[in-house]
């Protein structure tokens, strides 16, 4: 669970959505308004779950749509995400992003072989690890204020309540977020396909193509152009290079995350141990583990997809301490996230007519059905108020380290 700031922590407290808070779940959850599109020509660069949620936006709102793809869709990122969804998050553009995205998750469940399962989210702290348990807390708080269904408890608080799934005798701080799921991306992006194509989108895969500028072009191989009245790009860790061949910087940097999954039958809430920075969550085959985040920048083009043995031994160690989880690992594989200097993502017009979407910091899936809607308004010329994801509020060269996520201040 992403946490930004740390406060006071006071022991042995537990505190619920519903002290003193109105519900605000509705509120947060209202759809972007799309405008029509009727009569606009659109394409967009990319064909993972923010690229596919926005073309079909795009279409059922009465623009003609063209969807280029390098390579299959969802080969990316997307196919390669965790499938932890959840909505609890402690700032309110946050929180509004992830309340949306839960909603439409829950209107496409049972759609084209796609299915969300609802799972309790809980991230621990360790007693001795003062630092993250006093920001997890905090956290928690201000996740109240948005009215989520966020309860902080401690070592007791977790067993009383999930029983001998976890162990929970080493934890000093413990949150629990009840409105949060889990699924397999990669059904997303497949059933999607089809849907996108049903509203009329030109689904274009095995097409690298390049973009420019004023006015907004596609690049085919051959060198021809087809130009549109607005293009997206939101090709996941290439997004940095389509824009860069174009002569339009941004500070993005793709870094390599990595999972596993065991056959060992596993019946507990989804977890994410803060202290020692790695998640695990049901899954059809047993369980799925993850972190392995390498903080150095990576080369989009050239990355190891398999698991490193360091990785699986210290997720193992986790599954062990935390779950008492005898791992039976089947295999391991690495993705690629998106690091921004401010972790907040790139989400909106960045030169005249070319939008980008990228820099989510592990969330980009999680967050796809709401990204995609909301830019989809943004290029129809809908007034979407998400100031703090505007990708011109940076020059485009700033040097920044990269920081995953998860990780806790």
């Amino acid at each position: 669970m992403p946490t930004d700031e740390s406060s006071d922590f006071h022991e042995n407290t537990t505190a619920t959505a519903t002290d003193g808070v109105e519900d605000e779940a509705d509120e947060l959850a209202h759809p972007f308004d799309v405008p029509d599109g009727s009569g606009r020509r659109v394409a967009v660069v990319g064909a993972g779950a923010v690229g596919l949620t926005a073309a079909f936006d795009l279409a059922e709102a009465g623009a003609s749509v063209t969807v280029y793809e390098r390579g299959d869709v969802g080969s990316g990122s997307s196919g390669r995400a965790s499938g932890i969804l959840y909505d609890a998050y402690a700032e309110d553009v946050d929180a509004r992003m992830a309340a949306r995205a839960l909603a439409r998750f829950r209107e496409f469940d049972g759609t084209g072989g796609f299915s969300a399962t609802p799972c309790p989210h809980v991230a621990v702290a360790h007693e001795s690890d003062e630092k993250t348990a006093e920001a997890i807390a905090e956290t928690a708080e201000r996740m109240r204020v948005h009215g989520r269904d966020v309860t902080t408890t401690d070592g007791a608080g977790l067993t009383e309540r999930f029983g001998e799934t976890l162990r929970t005798d080493d934890v000093g701080t413990a949150v629990i977020a009840d409105n949060a799921m889990w699924t397999d991306p990669a059904s997303y992006v497949e059933a999607m396909a089809p849907r996108v194509r049903k509203a009329g989108v030109d689904l274009r895969t095995e097409t690298e193509v390049g973009i420019r500028t004023d006015p907004p072009e596609i690049v085919r191989g051959d060198g021809e152009t087809e130009r549109y009245d607005a293009v997206l790009v939101a090709a996941g860790a290439h997004t940095k290079h389509v824009l860069a061949d174009a002569g339009v910087s941004i500070p993005m940097k793709p870094y390599r995350v990595q999972a596993l999954v065991s056959d060992q039958p596993y019946d507990g809430p989804i977890c994410y141990d803060a202290t020692e920075g790695a998640y695990f969550r049901p899954h059809p085959e047993g369980l799925l583990a993850g972190d392995g985040t390498e903080e150095v920048e990576a080369d989009p083009d050239q990355w190891n997809r398999d698991g490193d043995d360091w990785f699986v031994e210290d997720v193992t160690d986790v599954l062990d301490n935390r779950a008492g989880y005898d791992a039976d690992v089947s295999r391991a594989w690495a993705g690629l996230c998106t690091a921004t200097p401010d972790r907040n993502p790139l989400l909106g017009e960045i030169v005249e007519d070319v939008y980008v979407a990228t820099g989510w910091h592990g969330h980009g899936f999680m967050w796809s059905p709401a990204s995609g809607e909301a830019v989809a308004a943004m290029m129809l010329g809908g007034d979407v108020a998400l100031d703090p994801y505007d990708p011109r509020r940076f020059d485009g060269d700033e040097e920044f380290e990269v920081v995953e996520g998860m990780t806790v201040e």
